[in-house]
């Protein structure tokens, strides 16, 4: 697929934002006076300019009200409506709280909201069965997780964030092994597409298009195999090791924001691998269906 920047970015910075967001309801990270106000700004600032950039994926953004009348059947626009309610929620608790009025099960509800945008945002990627890279309960646990993780991390938590991101880079490790095999181990082929499987063995003759279209430019990206190794290896790196190191330096503003600062960067290879690495069933059609060697 291919790796949109306006979706690195909302991925990225919203899954921060909300992971955030949720440790601040649920008390896990200062509420009251002026650090209050810079964790609660930090929080929906990142949260926001997440949501925002996601607009510029669209290629009519005036047209983006009409996410919230499909859902019923539509994953993105049950995130559109979850992620209203959570703002709304969050921000009702974050207004008391800086005002020393901090009501516990409010900021439990705004919490699970907030958790609750990050599952249904990789709902929308999980129910493709044309991806099977994506498709399955393994994006959602990633998604999920990195959002924890941030939250852990960007609140001060250190020992908890330095223990999620060990977790999560097994994690992503063996998602990363599993993905490979996905479009193989799922048995589709231009056979099993067409239906022509079994009648004998099935190849292209020659492409579909002579030249690009969107399909080609959308769904068939291609990314060498040795060079998304080298990627992966520096996403363990930047993501991961970086900040662990940084965490379990003594505490103070410079490592805590080396641990932040590496573990952004990281996460935005990781959503670049994971839109770029992705392979569609449509490139079948194309003799596209795996990444180059």
């Amino acid at each position: 697929m291919h790796p949109a920047p306006s979706l690195i970015a909302f991925s990225t910075l919203s899954g921060l934002g909300l992971g955030l967001l949720a440790f601040l309801g649920l008390g896990l990270a200062p509420t009251a006076g002026w650090t209050g106000f810079v964790f609660f700004a930090l929080a929906f600032g990142m949260t926001g300019a997440g949501l925002l950039s996601s607009l510029l994926h669209l290629g009519h953004p005036e047209r983006a009200p009409k996410a919230f009348s499909q859902w019923r059947t539509s994953w993105l626009s049950r995130e559109a409506w979850v992620a209203m309610a959570a703002l709304g929620v969050m921000g009702i608790y974050a207004l008391l709280a800086l005002l020393g009025l901090r009501i516990s099960p409010l900021g439990w509800l705004g919490a699970a909201l907030c958790l609750a945008v990050v599952f249904c945002t990789a709902m929308i990627y999980a129910q493709l069965k044309t991806v099977p890279r994506w498709h399955g309960p393994v994006t959602p646990l990633l998604f999920v997780g990195y959002a924890v993780t941030g939250g852990a991390l960007l609140s001060g938590r250190v020992w908890p964030a330095a223990l999620l991101l060990g977790i999560m880079a097994v994690a992503q490790f063996l998602a990363w092994r599993r993905g490979d095999r996905a479009l193989s181990d799922s048995g589709t082929t231009i056979g099993t597409a067409t239906g022509l499987g079994p009648r004998g063995r099935v190849r292209l003759f020659e492409p579909p298009h002579s030249g690009g279209n969107y399909l080609t430019k959308e769904m068939v990206f291609r990314v060498a195999r040795k060079h998304a190794q080298k990627l992966r290896s520096l996403v363990l790196v930047f993501a991961f090791a970086v900040p662990v190191v940084a965490l379990l330096m003594p505490f103070g503003h410079l490592s805590a924001g080396i641990a932040v600062l590496s573990h952004v960067l990281g996460m935005l290879g990781q959503r670049w691998l994971f839109f770029a690495e992705a392979e569609h069933v449509v490139g079948l059609y194309y003799g596209k269906g795996a990444n180059a060697a």
